[in-house]
């Protein structure tokens, strides 16, 4: 796919001077599997984790809809870690009958945090407690792993508690969603492309001096280092000091890199820019498998500093499953991951996370995989983790605002969602067909319809239905069958000291991320699962209790479902927002012309 880069030094940006100065090759977004190259030697020293699920689960679900039920003696009595795991998680008396069994096989425990333990010792001390091979192994972009070429069976006490060991998979599924977009022709058109205080402006977010996220915490979770300079640069450009972002790299993190940290800048500009007081901690993964991903999550459960939690980006559900396996089910994975996010909604914590680029068909046959001419269509399929019940699912649109000459002024006009055709797959790099770019959502197949779902009519499902709600994405990626949306739009974002036009739903999670965080701010909570506030607002504003919280009635097609006049959809959840609204306060000073002490 070919996407136009403009290079344009932030620094001497004026309101219309964009260049387009030629067509770049980007890398698609694959699964990921390494390729083995040797044995492990008997000696070398390895790593992995064990992780024992919840052992109380039934009783936790029940007391998270207390948590989060207004009048109830537990509500928002939010939990600490080791309240938790007294409540929930595995005894002290089944964790140590772990360890004796690992220490037994002459493997050491180094840490035990919550449900997960971190475990070395020699490849033949792994191999023969778990009657495994351990395999040396490199993926494309040449980091190296170390894999098994099954999952890795237990015994014993590790059995009795459904433990698992990761750390072997070699395998990523989680990819980011961010694209790269041709820039549009606002204060630049009507279509964009948006700075984050364009997007505040249109959304009716509540004034600079109102609320800016002081006193809150927002943790984005990502693979690779950000640049402070591009910071400087991007916060620079409309007149704001640099917010406070701190990395905490997560077994080691990964580096930063013009060329792989696209989606980090991106988390961090839109966050920053919706709550610029509030402190972003960047929890640093070192690639995006599943294993990553809960030592990620362990961590910022552990630390609980974060209030609320983004994630932009994940993997079409049907690729867990045995069909998609070679008959090996690996939906344990995301449920291991789910109870990972259910805890963060106990202590308090959102997680909101990318509904997905690829509309309602998110996933290709698995013969695509082989890389084989005419491997069929794409199919049916919502996006992990956006579809767990504990993670507020945010999909997209392309936003329509007031364009002067002479201004800078975004105000809002409308939005529609209809999904750009592709006419090749830019997604996983395949001859797949029938492939969109647009906002991701339909029905789970891994998770039943939660409580708060019950609030409003999401048709016949019994399952989980995705998204929860959504903000602008943008689009027109390259490979787009016929031309682009006369609407299509994009963000715009540093990268490297240039400026990009960045589309997906990787731009409206966390600008809903930054969202929370001011209205942490204004109740003076955490939210733990905003979707219970979220469904209802949205019940509320269908009895008329009250009104302007979410747009509803904006067209769309995500390539399989259309939007509705009123109510829940499955492009757009309940709708997009506005923000004073949302927070309950509809004569809250708002965010005026961008670059103004009102909206900096």
């Amino acid at each position: 796919m070919n996407i136009l880069e403009v290079s344009v030094n932030v620094r001497t940006l004026g309101f219309v001077s964009l260049l387009s100065l030629g067509a770049l090759p980007t890398s698609a977004f694959a699964v990921e599997k390494a390729v083995v190259q040797a044995p492990v030697a008997a000696a070398e020293k390895v790593q992995f984790d064990v992780y024992v699920p919840l052992q109380q689960r039934a009783q936790l679900e029940k007391d998270l809809v207390a948590m989060h039920t207004a009048g109830n003696a537990m509500y928002r009595k939010w939990l600490t870690p080791q309240q938790f795991d007294a409540r929930y998680a595995a005894t002290p008396a089944q964790t140590q009958a772990i360890v004796e069994q690992l220490t037994a096989a002459g493997l050491q425990a180094t840490v035990i945090a919550g449900h997960r333990i971190h475990v070395s010792g020699t490849s033949a001390s792994v191999e023969k407690a778990f009657a495994t091979t351990l395999y040396h192994a490199a993926y494309q972009n040449g980091h190296q792993t170390i894999m098994t070429l099954h999952p890795v069976p237990t015994s014993g006490a590790m059995y009795a508690t459904g433990a698992l060991v990761t750390g072997f998979s070699g395998t990523i599924r989680l990819h980011s969603f961010a694209h790269k977009s041709a820039i549009p022709a606002n204060r630049y058109s009507t279509a964009g492309p948006y700075w984050f205080d364009d997007l505040k402006q249109a959304y009716s977010f509540p004034s600079y001096q109102a609320y800016n996220g002081a006193g809150t915490t927002i943790g984005v979770l990502i693979s690779n280092d950000f640049s402070q300079s591009d910071m400087n640069l991007y916060f620079g450009h409309e007149k704001l000091t640099s917010p406070s972002f701190t990395t905490i790299n997560v077994d080691g993190g990964a580096p930063f890199d013009p060329s792989d940290s696209l989606e980090t800048n991106l988390d961090l500009q839109q966050t920053g820019g919706m709550a610029p007081k509030a402190k972003i901690l960047l929890y640093n993964l070192p690639d995006l498998s599943d294993d990553s991903l809960m030592d990620g999550l362990s961590q910022i459960l552990t630390d609980n500093k974060t209030d609320v939690v983004n994630m932009s980006f994940g993997e079409a559900e049907l690729f867990y499953t045995a069909a998609d396996n070679d008959g090996e089910d690996f939906t344990y994975l995301a449920q291991e991951e789910d109870d990972l996010f259910a805890q963060g909604n106990a202590q308090g914590i959102t997680f909101v996370a990318a509904s997905g680029d690829s509309g309602a068909l998110a996933a290709v046959p698995v013969d695509c995989f082989n890389y084989e001419p005419n491997c069929g269509k794409f199919q049916l399929s919502v996006n992990f983790p956006a579809s767990s019940p504990h993670v507020v699912a945010v999909g997209g649109t392309n936003l329509k605002t007031t364009y002067f000459p002479t201004s800078p002024a975004s105000l809002y006009i409308s939005e529609e969602a209809y999904a750009d055709p592709l006419a090749e797959d830019i997604f996983y790099g395949t001859s797949a067909t029938g492939g969109y770019w647009g906002s991701g959502g339909g029905n789970s197949i891994l998770f039943a319809k939660p409580a708060f779902q019950l609030f409003t009519k999401t048709g016949s499902a019994t399952a989980r239905t995705v998204p929860d709600l959504a903000l602008h994405m943008g689009g027109c990626p390259g490979g787009v069958l016929g031309t682009c949306n006369p609407l299509d739009s994009a963000d715009l974002e540093v990268l490297g000291g240039v400026l990009y036009g960045v589309i997906g739903t990787s731009a409206s999670s966390p600008d809903f991320a930054g969202l929370m965080a001011l209205a942490i701010q204004q109740y003076g909570t955490r939210f733990g699962n905003a979707n219970y506030y979220i469904y209802l607002l949205a019940l509320a504003q269908s009895k008329g209790l009250i009104a302007n919280v979410f747009h509803q009635g904006v067209p769309g097609f995500n390539g399989y479902y259309y939007t509705t006049p009123t109510g829940y959809n499955r492009v757009l959840g309940n709708g997009t927002l506005n923000a004073k609204d949302f927070l309950l306060n509809p004569t809250l000073p708002v965010a005026r012309n961008p670059q103004s002490p009102s909206n900096p």
